[in-house]
Order: structure tokens, then sequence, then C-alpha cells
């Protein structure tokens, strides 16, 4: 056939234009590129260990929607979008076979098992057809060969050394431009449809309208969503002391779902986030972006170094915990009937948008972790069904942490769920958002109606073990907080559409979330 270069560049997460080494590198070295975006049947099948569906329905209508406007950004510069449905190595074989002009297959590296055997079939497929396999770093602020460690083995085990050493030594590299123009498909080639909800026996989610993210998948909103959050709001001059908000859109940066499945570059966000510095302002809300991304950096890292010790029941210090498998108590968990407002209102959040806040997925881990003393694979696994913003480095990684075997320099981490409710959510306005069988109780009596009056919660229309049940555990240290709740109604929640009025004095110096504090001798009582 034709004696012309054609690379496929294989995009996994990786949905974007800019700052996109595998297509800038495919328009230098090839006369034809073959962006090419596989649904792996792999994807929609059983978890690993407690086989709840690989895939939800949210994430799944995020990713529809970024493969779609994917391809329509890439038709906007002359290429298209080729997708179809199978195995990546196998797919990449077939394309060989049918084009007879593939020089090159080039992608991102990605980190855990079933990513790197991907990466293994489709070398192995190139091997034996003479072809090339060009890949490259790119799902990190900082590239790996940027790190200030020797190697991968020297990775601090602490997050707080971590970034300092990076901030200290390492630089963040630039943007890459993106393309006016691409490559044209070879000749003859058919982009193939994108697969319905019913393609991939899947069911489309309803939307809610009190949904904390009701955005659409794909590089055109990723990008609106920053300029909006940035430019045209400032909200990021106030995310430091918003970022904990349980209520609304914009008391965060709500980045996460993009980044995830690459619709936008950590890269990208760091240069608006300077640009804004020197144009607007520069506070510790601006840089707290960043420190999130150096988080997101750091559990990739932490996947290279620990590999499938991420999954293990032992987890990363090869920890012996006696956890339960109590199923009865994970469906009331999962389902959002624990009896314990808090929990409950951001686990039915989950089960119905795909989404929740930072703070909720805090409390709900250490719940079902400290609490309940559950199996914290079953967490792990059922967040990676259901969430919309899923990336394995950092749930994982998350989970660990939250079960005290992952790389948390404090022993028996544990949140106090009525506090916690308290101090975040301090007239309830959250719970009654989402267990709306409390919303008779007024104030912050929501987050403790085990302890009302029978006349209070038959006023509230209330009925314990019948409209709403008893809490399926008690932990001592709630009583200390159920007598410091607002009266019934007065004052204004601390949460808001753009998060808290203030903030707890015991969390001014919290750091991102709850496995980093500049207080280093922090009591776990304090939360």
């Amino acid at each position: 056939m034709s004696s012309s270069r054609t690379i496929i560049c294989l995009l996994r997460n990786d949905l974007r234009l800019h700052d996109n080494e595998v297509l800038h590198w495919a328009q230098k070295n090839a006369d034809h590129i073959v962006p090419l975006y596989c649904f792996d049947p792999r994807h929609y099948l059983g978890t690993h260990y407690f086989n709840f569906p690989k895939t939800g329905p949210f994430r799944l209508r995020f990713l529809l929607e970024s493969v779609n406007d994917l391809r329509a950004s890439l038709k906007k510069r002359g290429s298209n979008l080729v997708v179809r449905r199978g195995k990546p190595g196998q797919v990449v074989e077939d394309l060989i076979k049918q084009l007879g002009s593939v020089t090159a297959v080039a992608y991102h590296e990605e980190v855990t098992q079933e990513e790197l055997d991907v990466e293994k079939q489709v070398k192995d497929v190139c091997s034996r057809n003479q072809v090339k396999v060009q890949s490259f770093w790119g799902s990190t602020l900082y590239h790996k060969h940027d790190l200030p460690f020797n190697h991968i083995s020297r990775l601090p085990d602490v997050y707080t050394q971590f970034r300092k050493a990076v901030e200290a030594q390492s630089r963040v590299r630039p943007v890459l431009p993106t393309p006016a123009q691409l490559r044209p498909l070879p000749r003859g080639l058919e982009e193939g449809p994108v697969p319905t909800y019913q393609d991939l026996e899947q069911t489309e989610p309803v939307a809610d309208s009190r949904s904390a993210f009701p955005c659409r998948g794909g590089e055109s909103e990723a990008l609106g969503r920053l300029q909006h959050y940035f430019w045209d709001t400032d909200a990021v001059a106030t995310y430091k002391a918003t970022r904990n908000g349980l209520i609304g859109v914009d008391y965060s940066t709500k980045f996460a779902p993009w980044l995830a499945m690459g619709c936008i570059s950590p890269r990208y966000i760091y240069e608006q986030i300077k640009k804004y510095e020197r144009e607007r302002t520069a506070n510790e809300s601006t840089y707290w972006v960043i420190f999130e991304l150096l988080w997101r950096d750091y559990f990739r890292f932490v996947g290279i170094k620990f590999g499938n010790r991420l999954f293990h029941l032992k987890g990363l210090q090869d920890k012996h915990v006696p956890w339960k498998s109590d199923r009865k108590l994970f469906e009331a968990w999962k389902e959002g009937r624990t009896g314990v407002p808090f929990v409950d209102a951001n686990m039915r959040e989950l089960a119905l948008t795909g989404f929740m806040s930072n703070r909720g997925r805090q409390n709900v881990a250490s719940f079902l972790t400290k609490d309940l003393g559950l199996d914290w694979r079953l967490g792990a696994e059922w967040f990676e069904y259901l969430l919309v913003d899923y990336d394995v480095c950092s749930n994982y990684g998350n989970w660990l942490y939250s079960a005290g075997i992952g790389n948390d320099p404090r022993e028996n981490r544990k949140f106090n769920m009525i506090k916690q409710g308290l101090d975040y959510d301090n007239n309830g306005d959250y719970v009654r958002l989402w267990v709306p069988e409390l919303r008779g109780i007024k104030g912050g009596d929501v987050h403790t109606p085990w302890t009302l009056s029978s006349a209070a919660l038959s006023h509230a229309q209330v009925s314990l073990n019948e409209t709403y049940p008893s809490p399926v555990i008690m932990a001592p240290e709630w009583s200390r907080h159920v007598n410091k709740k607002p009266v019934g109604g007065s004052g204004p929640s601390a949460r808001g559409k753009r998060g808290p009025s203030h903030t707890p004095r015991q969390h001014k110096d919290r750091g991102i979330d709850f496995y980093f504090s500049k207080s280093r001798n922090m009591k776990t009582s304090s939360d």
C-alpha cells in the first residue's frame, strides 16, 4: 500500500488537544495520524475483589461527552477521532494490518497494572509487526524525570517531604502548543461510531438538580470551567476558604473529573494560575490549587513506587488489620441509611450524582474504616464504580490513608462524624438537601435525630427506625458534641453556594485534607 508514514496515537486518559505530547510528536513525524480511542470491554466488567460494576453511569456519561468533544475538535483541525470497541492491542494490530503504512504507535504512559498490561500488549503487537513504539509521560504537573530523587524508590513516604523537595528543586515544564491543524487520517479509514449506553449494557443516568457537579465532559468544557473559575468570577482567589464546602458548583475548582480523563492538563492549570497571580492576585488560595495538583502528582508517583501494593489488603505498610466483611453494614453505608445523617447525605449524593465533596469523602471513608471497621477495599471499589472523577492512584491512595495503612504519618486517624457535620454543615442545610425525610428537623439538630425527644421527632414527622434508621453504630466521642449544636433554625448555614462563611478555628491551618497538617501535633480527637 502507501509508502507514507502513518502514526497511531492511542489515546486513553489524555482526551485533549492542548499540551498533548503524543499528538505533538506525531504531527512532526507522520504524513497521516490516526487518533484512536478504544472502548475496552474490560472497563465494563466487575471490580477486582467485590465485582461491583467497574465503570458507573456518571463516569460513562462523562467519558462519552469527552470522546464526542474531542472528535469535534479534531474535525475542526482536519483530523478525526477513530473509535473502536475492543482491546487496544487487538485494535492496533487490526489497524496496522489494514493500513499497511503504520510506522509507529504513540501513547502516554500509565502507572498501574491493568494499564501497564495494555501497554505490554501494544508493544508485543508492534514488535511482531516491526512498528516503532513511542511513549511519553504527560499525566502529572511535574514530569517524572524531573523529580529530585535519584530513583523512584527514594520517593519520600510522607507527602510534605515530597512537596518541599519538588517545590525547591524541580520545575514545571512549559505547556505544549495546541496544533492549529493536524495531519489527516489515511484515506478510506472509517471513523467508527461512539457507542451508546445500550451498546455497553449501561443505563443513562438521570440528572439531579441538587448536583454539585452538573458539568459535561470534554476539553472544551474543562477550559470553559477554568475560564469561569479563574477569570470570570475570581472564585480561585477565595478557594482556600471555600474548598470545604458541600453545596453548589463554585465552592471548589471541580477540575478533578477533567483531570482524571486528561481533558485538561495540570501544566495548563499551573500556567493559568501563574498568569492569574501576575495579572490579578497571588495569595494562599491560588497556591492551594497548585498544592492540590501536587497531591495528585504524589499519589501517581506512589503508584509507581509501590505497584500492586496499592491494592493489597495490608496496604503500603504491610500492616495486618482485622477488617470485617459485614455485608449488611456495607449495604447501609453505600445506600446512605446508616442512621448518621452526615454520612448518609454524602453517600446519597454520590449515588445520585457520581460526585462528593472532598470533605465528604474524608468522612465517609473514616466512618467505613474506623467506625464500622469494614474492609477498606469495599469503599475503594464502590468509589471506583460511582465516582465521575475516579483516578486509580488518587482513589486507592486516599483510601489507604483513611484506612491507616498508606502514607499518613499519623497513626489511627479518625474523624468524629458529629463534630465534622456541625463544623461544615452547622445549620444542617446539606443534610436536609440529601436526606429529605429529615427536613422537618431544624438547624444542627438534624445531625443527631436520635437525641431528640419523641415530641420533637413527631413534630418533624420523623419516626426512628421507620422513616429514618437509628445509627448502626454509636461512637463514644460523638457525645461531646451533641449539646454544642446551634439552636434550631438560628443563623445561616456555614456552607452556601460559595462555601463557608467561616472556617472553624481548628481547621484554619489544615492542609488540603485530612492527611496533611502544618500542625504535626494535632490530636486526633479534635476531628
